[in-house]
């Protein structure tokens, strides 16, 4: 995977200010992907991020790029609790969601749209999002927002900032490690 797509796509975790990232890479060997994201987790894991592949099909990998302090914050949630309970996710451990998570991505016919609770996605947006089957939102930015609108609207400027100057530190040398924020 090409070191800028990984920035563009997970400089909001990076920063520390999103629980995490999803996106889709190609990849032309399986092993040499594997061990890409393994190098990527010795070096940012000290830092409170971990990258895991959800799912790979043919020459492609879905990436979690995430923080799990940040995740356990979440993770206290009760409407996000509820929504996953519903769904039979084990609530007690993140980990454990994280990898239900994948086993229903790989096995469900229907994309899991639950997934917006890994991201740091407000609860009531993602209950909008599953029970309007995406239709009937009120905005639309980094997701569909079915709440609180001027809240999502000051994160999506703000997240939008952020990976600009992510991406242009990254432009102007820093590396992936040197963009990361502990915390």
């Amino acid at each position: 995977m090409s070191e800028e797509l990984f920035v563009s796509q997970s400089a909001l975790t990076l920063a520390g200010i999103k629980t995490g990232n999803l996106f889709t890479a190609e990849f032309v060997n399986h092993e040499i992907a594997m061990d890409e994201i393994r190098q990527l987790n010795v070096s940012l894991t000290p830092k409170g991020v971990r990258v895991i592949p959800l799912r790979e099909s043919k020459n492609r990998m879905l990436i979690y790029v995430y923080r799990p302090n940040c995740l356990q914050v979440d993770f206290t949630n009760e409407d996000l609790l509820e929504m996953l309970r519903n769904l039979k996710y084990p609530v007690s451990n993140p980990e454990r969601c994280i990898v239900c998570l994948a086993q229903r991505l790989r096995e469900c016919e229907v994309f899991p749209h639950e997934i917006g609770l890994f991201l740091g996605y407000p609860p009531e947006d993602v209950k909008g999002f599953i029970e309007n089957k995406a239709q009937n939102y009120k905005i639309v930015g980094t997701w569909k927002v079915y709440g609180d609108e001027q809240t999502a609207m000051n994160l999506f400027e703000e997240y939008r900032k952020c990976t600009e100057i992510c991406y242009r530190k990254w432009k102007n040398g820093a590396d992936v490690e040197q963009l990361t924020v502990s915390i």
